[in-house]
């Protein structure tokens, strides 16, 4: 109702101003009626004077006055024929005026949709959010994506199901579940084993373990972050409020809820907090700059926060080291990539890079160790395990 309120005082408003201006009349020239009038007080002069005799004033005067009266005349048909058009004009006016606000309003408005104000339309959002289809209803709408042109693979997963039947306990056998059923793109069986992970581990779950099962999760149900998944996202942050696969895929879901205002400051901080190659980005690149117009803060790519890394500075800085200063430099980077991939893991470049960086840093007793634990971490995944073998091999080891 306010709308309307406000919609039919403005529309009033417009009108009128446009009828003011049709219906105030220009100001009609009429010098001849002025001319007269200054020959009749001539006149009185005149005869005052005795420049004229009392006959001829009087005839003067009256065909001054005739003169006067037909000229006053058409001063006023002129300004009565402007108040009939005046008339025409102001009624096209109102009507045009009409006209366009209600063609506007249908073009662009919401005909019979009442007042929503911010804090009304968030709290809907949050209710449809709050009732998102869950998981298994994601699922269902997601084509099956199982590789069967492994028969070898296959039948090696199906082993180990087998054997963990029986070995409902056994934490590394469901860890190589979960990697070689989403190797499969049984992304459904991997997130449930990703599960039974969680379930040995207690307390002692990371932040990698949630976030791991919550990819799963949300990539079984074809990119959809269902509650469940949600939760999970929750669990990881509530363990390493820093972790980045989990703020990514929080963003994601707060952008397909329709909440461009959390998930673009989510975004623009992990973009700050990331290294040049930390996978998300290019996803993050591709549609940052649509979410931050619809949080209402249009930001250009070239105006986002640089990913962390060795700036020109850095890189000009570190021509100027010394030997000494640039082997601190290098060795400090190693060791904290080592202490994050103890603490936390991650993904299996990584690893390699680890692996490449003690071998050509000489410190090839540390490499071998890496790699030893690495292929632990990643037993199952060939294409790990193959990155990792390449990895020894620029180190200077053969595995």
């Amino acid at each position: 109702m306010l709308f309307w309120i406000a919609a039919i005082a403005l529309t009033a408003g417009c009108t009128a101003i446009v009828i003011a201006a049709f219906r105030t009349p220009p100001e009609v020239a009429a010098p001849d009626v002025e001319v007269y009038r200054d020959q009749l007080a001539e006149l009185d002069r005149d005869r005052a004077r005795g420049t004229l005799t009392e006959a001829e004033a009087e005839a003067a005067r009256a065909e001054v006055a005739r003169r006067l009266l037909a000229a006053d005349k058409a001063a006023q048909a002129a300004t009565a024929g402007f108040h009939g058009n005046g008339w025409i004009g102001a009624g096209l006016a109102v009507v045009l005026v009409v006209a366009v606000t209600l063609a506007t309003y249908l073009t662009i408005g919401a005909p019979g949709y009442g007042d929503m104000p911010l804090q009304t339309r968030i709290s809907a959002i949050e209710e449809n959010r709050a009732a998102r289809a869950g998981q298994a209803a994601a699922e269902a709408e997601v084509p099956n994506q199982i590789d069967t042109s492994r028969p070898d693979v296959t039948a090696m997963a199906q082993q180990l199901r087998d054997v963990l039947k029986e070995r409902p306990d056994d934490l590394r056998g469901w860890r190589l579940a979960a990697q070689t059923e989403a190797g499969l793109g049984d992304m459904e069986a991997a997130w449930r084993a990703q599960t039974r992970v969680i379930e040995i581990l207690g307390d002692e779950a990371t932040a990698n373990d949630y976030a791991s099962l919550a990819e799963l999760m949300i990539l079984a149900a074809g990119g959809y972050v269902s509650p469940e998944a949600e939760r999970a996202l929750e669990a990881a942050l509530t363990r390493d409020s820093s972790h980045g696969l989990a703020r990514f895929y929080l963003g994601s879901m707060y952008a397909q809820g329709g909440r461009p205002d959390l998930a673009w400051p989510v975004w623009r901080r992990l973009v700050a907090d990331s290294t040049p190659d930390a996978p998300w980005l290019p996803v993050i690149y591709a549609r940052i700059e649509a979410i931050s117009q619809a949080a209402g803060d249009p930001t250009p790519l070239d105006q986002l926060p640089r990913p962390r890394g060795p700036s020109a500075e850095d890189i000009e800085a570190a021509g100027e080291m010394t030997m000494e200063e640039r082997v601190q430099m290098i060795e400090g980077m190693i060791s904290g990539l080592a202490a994050r991939l103890a603490s936390d893991g991650g993904p299996v470049e990584d690893w390699a890079r680890l692996i490449t960086a003690y071998g050509v840093s000489g410190n090839l007793n540390a490499a071998v160790a890496v790699y030893n634990e690495a292929i632990l971490v990643f037993e199952g995944n060939q294409g790990a395990l193959d990155m990792l073998a390449q990895a020894a091999d620029r180190a200077g080891f053969t595995p």
